[in-house]
């Protein structure tokens, strides 16, 4: 009742209420053998619960709280993980059935549904259609501007610094993000790769209203890039990494490494964890379970890449440097707990967002309702 201040209550409850109500009784009623063993057994009472809760927090340090995972996993019956195109970690975590392995011990199943973006994911984790997704950081500051309910839980450690791109036609006379001024530039509203437009634009002098600004999902983007109804298209991280982005058409003008220089790219555009309320709140067991399993799966992936590169590495002309870094990576976690440096790096994104006017309101990403902060590892 009273959490980790019983004891204190139990104490102040016994010397400031017990002690006052004896020295009443006795003044008020003779003292007989009924009042002394009515007291007695009062006494006698606040006595053991003080006991028992020393006990408790004795047994609770030596054994550690006591497992809720199965209580957890009978309630729960099913996880469903959303996973936007592109998300390395989730991609990987599903394809090694890490997790479904672990999970099934506990008779608990696990469903995976895909989404064309962070954005309709975050909005099926406010309708309840899954408990647990990621993507990019950017979306969530839409969305909690809009009221859409919603936890951050975790982010990868590491952003690919040449991932995000604003792209144009290998053709074009577009040399320079300088020469986007009166073009047409696809974006999907809301994304990852919105934030990085505006900060391209504004690295080369330009505002929002300098060009023109065409609002387009991936699919929708595609064809009209192609045919050249726009003259660029900013695209989001996973997408302009990936096998597929290397069939699609156009060269880039600008990645994460040429807009933020030397600082680090994760904390201007992190990728991030979400899971819904529910997850959070009655299902800790479980969410610290699924990290764990991203973390771990993550971490196996940085271990191949490092060993196929060292393998292929005169084959591939590697540099020192690009392999010291596949080392770093493959000795780190992959996922890491929200910490103030990276909420920091989003606030200052949700407060450049709306002196533009991108966004309706001022969003405090910090707020509990919206970010978890935990001492967690997530070492398995």
């Amino acid at each position: 009742m009273f959490g980790p201040y019983r004891r204190f209550a139990l104490a102040v409850f016994g010397g400031a209420v017990a002690v006052p109500l004896v020295a009443y009784v006795v003044t008020r009623w003779p003292v007989t053998n009924r009042t002394l063993e009515t007291v007695g057994l009062f006494l006698l009472f606040l006595v053991l619960c003080l006991m028992l809760d020393r006990f408790r927090l004795i047994k609770q340090a030596f054994h550690g709280p006591v497992p809720s995972e199965a209580t957890e996993a009978r309630r729960l019956g099913q996880l469903r993980i959303g996973v936007p195109e592109g998300l390395v970690h989730l991609e990987a975590l599903r394809q090694q059935q890490r997790l479904e392995l672990r999970l099934a011990a506990l008779g608990v199943s696990v469903e995976w549904r895909d989404y064309i973006s962070a954005s309709a994911l975050l909005q099926a984790l406010n309708a309840n259609e899954i408990d647990f997704g990621g993507g990019g950081g950017t979306p969530s500051v839409f969305a909690q501007a809009v009221d859409l309910l919603f936890v951050r839980v975790a982010r990868d450690k590491t952003t690919n610094a040449g991932g995000e791109a604003v792209l144009v036609a290998n053709d074009s006379t577009i040399q320079t993000l300088s020469d986007l001024r009166g073009c047409r530039v696809a974006v999907e509203e809301g994304s990852a790769a919105h934030y990085v437009l505006v900060c391209a634009l504004r690295k080369a002098g330009l505002n929002p209203a300098d060009v023109e600004i065409v609002f387009l999902s991936r699919s929708e983007a595609l064809p009209q890039f192609s045919q050249g109804i726009v003259q660029a298209w900013s695209v989001w991280v996973p997408y302009a990494d990936s096998p597929r982005r290397r069939d699609y058409p156009g060269r880039s003008i600008a990645s994460l490494q040429d807009l933020f220089d030397e600082n680090d790219p994760s904390l201007h555009l992190p990728t991030l964890y979400y899971a819904s309320l529910d997850l959070v709140r009655q299902y800790p067991a479980i969410l610290k379970i699924l990290l764990e399993e991203i973390n771990e799966s993550g971490a196996q992936v940085n271990r191949e890449n490092l060993a196929a590169v060292e393998r292929l590495r005169d084959q591939l002309r590697v540099s020192d440097e690009w392999l010291e870094r596949l080392r770093s990576l493959a000795s780190e976690r992959s996922i890491v707990p929200l910490d103030a440096l990276a909420l920091n790096g989003l606030q200052r994104q949700a407060d450049m967002l709306r002196d533009i006017r991108l966004i309706a309101r001022r969003v405090k990403v910090s707020d509990g309702t919206y970010s978890l902060i935990m001492r967690q590892n997530w070492t398995v």
